[in-house]
């Protein structure tokens, strides 16, 4: 029973609950949403996009060169669709398959310069759905390499939008973290080993950087998933750095930074310390395993030791025996028994940029059947 006296379906849950104050209340489980959570702006664009694309060219093969967003089920309803995703293998991604004339998609995170021409040069038909904000940092790094800088980038080497958005620079460096940030603040200090550092930072710098040479003039861009007050941190940190090399009256000369930060990043992150903020018993996190976004959502809830569980989908819970397979935040998938206490609990529940509503009102289905489970399992 619902807390305003009448019982709903499952399915629009999450509609009713921002009706209601973000809060719905049954068989002795009361959920919290945070105020701000699930598909940003960019990601409903680029989803729209593909799915239109597939309206538009019915009889053409349509290509993707990665997944549209980091959620399985938007994925799987393209692969559904007749949409082809290209492979990436050892050497990098494939796309011997992709013929003249033929539908390219790029994704939300967008494709890196090499990608755009090679697709272009082969005649292929390009729908771009990159997320403008991640236009809005290669405009940053453009600034960068106009003034001869190299682009610190914050981020994830490995991420498809670090890699996007590095194929921008003639120089670039890219740093993970703020311990990373600080180790290449006291190269540029205090020098240091440079066959350290270029075996530290191998996979994650421009060919032939030299952190002897290229350590002059730096500028400031991130992957638009990370966290806020990091990149924010990240950028101070090399301001007063720079300050400190080339004195405060020079400083214009060998740093510049602009506002790239996501405001849909932004707004997930505030809203996910303030629902922490708020002490429930358990925090839900959902959205895909490979979101970086999602990750830090789990990451402050783990920061706040609140029992914490990010799942991807529904599937990851099991009511008969009460667990849960989760990811943590900085490790592997493991499974959790007795996950959900007996007796009234507050849960909090948000998703990632890439999450659809309905993958979390399917979460919630399975959470209020592991509670009629257990209840029942007690009166047996």
């Amino acid at each position: 029973m619902a807390n305003d006296g009448i019982s709903y379906s499952k399915t629009g849950l999450v509609a009713k609950m921002k009706e209601n104050g973000l809060s719905y209340v049954e068989d002795g489980i009361t959920f919290k949403l945070a105020d701000a959570y699930g598909f940003c702006w960019g990601v409903e664009r680029a989803v729209q996009m593909a799915y239109e694309a597939r309206k538009q060219f019915p009889e053409a093969k349509l290509w993707i060169t990665n997944e549209i967003i980091h959620n399985p089920t938007v994925n799987d309803r393209l692969s559904e669709m007749g949409v082809n995703f290209v492979e990436e293998t050892s050497d990098g991604k494939d796309f011997s398959g992709v013929k003249r004339g033929e539908v390219v998609i790029l994704p939300a995170f967008g494709a890196s310069v090499h990608e755009m021409k090679f697709l272009a040069d082969k005649g292929a038909n390009i729908v771009d759905t990159t997320c403008p904000w991640v236009s809005k940092v290669w405009n940053a790094v453009d600034t960068h390499k106009r003034k001869d800088f190299t682009s610190i980038i914050h981020g994830k080497y490995s991420h498809e939008e670090t890699v996007a958005t590095a194929s921008f620079a003639t120089t670039y460096l890219i740093v993970k973290d703020m311990r990373e940030a600080n180790y290449v603040r006291d190269y540029i200090l205090k020098g240091g080993d440079k066959a350290e550092f270029m075996e530290k930072f191998k996979n994650a710098m421009s060919q032939g950087f030299d952190p002897d040479e290229d350590l002059d003039g730096v500028g400031i861009a991130n992957q638009t998933t990370m966290l806020k007050g990091e990149t924010e941190a990240i950028g101070k940190l090399f301001q007063s750095t720079m300050m400190e090399k080339f004195g405060v009256e020079n400083v214009d000369q060998h740093f510049v930074v602009m506002d790239t930060i996501c405001d849909a990043t932004q707004e997930r992150q505030d809203a996910m310390y303030k629902l922490v903020d708020a002490k429930p018993d358990i925090m839900l996190v959902v959205g895909g395993l490979n979101s970086s976004n999602t990750q830090h959502l789990q990451e402050i809830s783990e920061d706040k030791a609140i029992p914490s569980y990010w799942v991807d989908t529904a599937d990851r819970l099991n009511a008969d025996t009460n667990s849960i397979s989760h990811k943590l935040a900085h490790g592997e998938l493991v499974t959790t028994d007795g996950w959900l206490p007996a007796g009234d609990v507050v849960i909090g529940i948000t998703s990632g940029a890439s999450t659809p509503d309905k993958v979390v009102e399917d979460v919630m289905d399975v959470v209020f059947a592991t509670k009629r489970a257990l209840e029942s399992a007690v009166s047996r």
